[in-house]
């Protein structure tokens, strides 16, 4: 197969994963213990539940669609 027909070249693949390892810990800091009717729980409006996870997850779509829309440079463009 002639690796110029793929949509995507290995540098995509590898910003694709950066960007998606970035949403997945973006939602693990999202996580914790939650409240009940019993007891509430203070953590749930820390600055890591608020601010940093959801600024980390937002980064990291941004990221992946930077990913896809990447065109890295061909061996036949800098010949020219």
């Amino acid at each position: 197969m002639d690796k110029s027909k793929f949509a995507f070249s290995k540098q995509n693949y590898i910003l694709l994963i950066i960007g998606v390892a970035a949403i997945v810990l973006g939602f693990i800091l999202m996580g914790g213990p939650g409240s009940t009717e019993a007891h509430f729980e203070p953590d749930i409006f820390s600055f890591r539940r608020i601010k940093l996870a959801p600024a980390i997850c937002f980064t990291g779509f941004l990221f992946v669609i930077f990913a896809i829309m990447y065109k890295g440079k061909n061996k036949q463009d800098q010949q020219k």
